[in-house]
C-alpha cells in the first residue's frame, strides 16, 4: 500500500516547509517537492500542517475495571480523532498491573483493538521494588510508574526504602508521580467538607516539593534517570533549575498550563479537582517559565475519566481527574498559534522529547525509513472544543467551550489513515512500541 500526501505544509528538518511525503507501507519512503509516483491513493493536503506524530505519554484507559469510564477502544478513539498517533498507558486499573501476568493481559486486550500505537507501565510496588530486571527489553512497555503519594487506585509506594529500591533496581525510567505522602495524611485537617477549593491547601505546594527534592537525591545518588509527572509548582521547576541534574526530567500537563485556581473551580467546581491539583495563576506562570526554560521536557495529559455523576459527587467524594487525551494536541498547538511556544518547542514537547527520552524506534521525526505516524491540522481555523466532541465513555471535558485556532483534521498511524477529515475510517490498528 502507498500513500502520497501533496502540497502539505510540513513539519520537516526542523522547519515547517511546503513538501510531499511518499508513504510505503507503514514507513515513509520519499519526503521532497514535487515527488512524483504512482502511488495507490494521493491525498492533496493543501492548507493542511503535517506533524510528526504526537503522543501522549500520560493516560488513565481504565480497562481493566472500569470500562464505564473508559476501555482501550474508546480512550484510543478519543486519541486519534484529537490527533495523537500513541500514548504510555498507567498501571493503577483494577486489578493493578504490578505483574508480568497483568501487563501480558494489556497488551492482549490492546492487540486488534487500538487505534493509535501504545506502550504500558509496570507498576511499583514494596514487593517488586527489586524484581523488575524482566522488563529491560520488554516489548509495549514504556517504564516504570511509582505513586509515592496516594491517589486514584490501590498503587503507593510510601517508604523511602522502597521509593529508593524501586529508582536503583529499575532498569527502565522511572515515571514518578511525586506528592509526600506522610504530609498528606498530617495535612488531612485541611480538607472541608463541600469545599473543593481547599483540595490545593490539602494537597500543598510543600507536599509536591518535599517528594521532589528526595526524589532527585535519590536520583544523583544512583545515577538513574527518572521523569517526574504532572508538576504542578513554580517552586519544583526553581529546584530542578538550580539543581542542573542530568538524571532527571519533568512533564507537565496542559491543565495545568491553562486553568488556574480559586477561579476554575468557581466555574467548573469538582470537575476541575485533580492530583496534584490545579494551583494559583502565579504557580501556573512559574509552570510556563519552566517549559520556556527547557526545564519541563515533556507535556502529557494525565487522561483521567470518571463518569460526570461522580465528579458531581460532593468533595471529598468526588474523585479526582479530568479527560485529555482528545484535547492536549489541539491546546498546545493554539499556544504556538498565539507565540506562546515556538512550533519547534511544540515538536519537541509532544513528539521529540517523548521519542528521545523514553528511547522509541524509529519515530518522533518525518525523516525517510521512519513508521509514517503524522498528526495533520488545519492551522488558524476555529474550532470550539465541546462536551459532545469527546469520544471518552466519559462525555465531558473540562476545556468545553473552549475556542482554539486550529482544527483536527487527520491522524496517520504506521501508514494508515486512521482520522481523515475529522472522521475514523481505519480502526484497530495500533502497534507496542519498541524502545532502544
Amino acid at each position: 500500500m502507498s500513500l502520497l500526501l501533496k502540497n502539505g505544509q510540513v513539519y520537516y528538518k526542523d522547519k515547517l516547509q511546503n513538501l510531499d511525503i511518499l508513504i510505503e507501507n507503514d514507513r515513509i519512503k520519499k519526503v521532497g517537492n514535487d515527488i512524483d509516483d504512482n502511488a495507490q491513493e494521493i491525498k492533496d493536503c493543501s492548507g493542511l500542517t503535517i506533524f510528526p506524530g504526537f503522543i501522549d505519554t500520560h493516560v488513565h484507559f481504565r480497562e481493566p475495571g472500569h470500562p464505564k469510564k473508559e476501555t482501550l477502544e474508546s480512550g484510543s478513539r478519543g486519541a486519534v480523532i484529537g490527533g495523537i498517533t500513541g500514548i504510555f498507558e498507567m498501571p493503577n486499573t483494577s486489578p493493578i498491573t504490578d505483574n508480568i501476568e497483568m501487563l501480558n493481559d494489556k497488551l492482549s486486550r490492546a492487540k486488534n483493538s487500538m487505534h493509535c500505537n501504545y506502550a504500558f507501565y509496570f507498576g511499583a510496588t514494596n514487593e517488586n521494588s527489586n524484581k523488575l530486571d524482566f522488563l529491560k527489553n520488554l516489548e509495549g512497555c514504556c517504564g516504570v510508574k511509582m505513586f509515592v503519594g496516594s491517589s486514584t487506585g490501590d498503587l503507593l509506594v510510601k517508604d523511602d526504602y522502597y521509593i529508593e529500591q524501586v529508582i536503583k533496581n529499575s532498569p527502565k525510567l522511572v515515571s514518578i508521580h511525586s506528592e509526600d505522602e506522610d504530609m498528606l495524611i498530617s495535612r488531612k485537617n485541611n480538607i472541608e467538607e463541600g469545599n473543593v477549593k481547599s483540595h490545593y491547601k490539602w494537597r500543598s505546594v510543600e507536599c509536591a516539593l518535599s517528594s521532589t527534592k528526595k526524589l532527585i537525591d535519590f536520583a544523583n545518588k544512583h545515577k538513574k534517570k527518572i521523569h517526574i509527572l504532572h508538576i504542578t509548582t513554580k517552586d519544583e521547576v526553581n529546584y530542578v533549575k538550580e539543581k542542573k541534574t542530568k538524571f532527571v526530567t519533568l512533564e507537565t500537563t496542559p491543565q495545568h498550563l491553562t486553568l488556574y485556581g480559586p477561579d476554575i473551580y468557581d466555574q467548573i467546581d469538582t470537575l476541575a479537582q485533580i492530583n496534584p491539583p490545579i494551583r494559583t495563576k502565579e504557580h501556573r506562570d512559574g509552570i510556563w517559565r519552566g517549559v520556556n526554560d527547557n526545564i519541563i521536557s515533556i507535556i502529557g495529559s494525565d487522561h483521567s475519566p470518571h463518569t460526570r455523576e461522580e465528579k458531581k459527587m460532593s468533595y471529598p467524594k468526588s474523585p479526582s481527574g479530568m479527560p485529555g487525551t482528545q484535547t492536549i494536541g489541539l491546546i498546545m498547538t493554539n499556544y504556538y498559534l498565539n507565540g506562546k511556544i515556538t512550533v519547534n518547542k511544540l515538536v519537541e514537547l509532544l513528539c521529540t522529547n517523548p521519542c528521545k527520552i523514553f528511547e522509541i524506534k524509529n519515530r518522533g521525526e518525518i525523516k525517510v525509513g521512519n513508521f509514517a505516524d503524522l498528526t495533520i491540522y488545519k492551522l488558524n481555523k476555529k474550532f470550539i472544543i465541546k462536551d459532545e466532541w469527546i469520544e471518552s465513555n466519559c462525555g465531558w471535558t473540562p476545556f468545553n467551550n473552549f475556542s482554539v485556532n486550529v482544527s483536527p483534521y487527520g491522524t496517520i498511524v504506521n501508514g494508515k489513515k486512521v482520522v481523515w477529515d475529522q472522521k475514523l475510517i481505519d480502526k484497530n490498528i495500533g502497534r507496542p512500541y519498541k524502545f532502544n
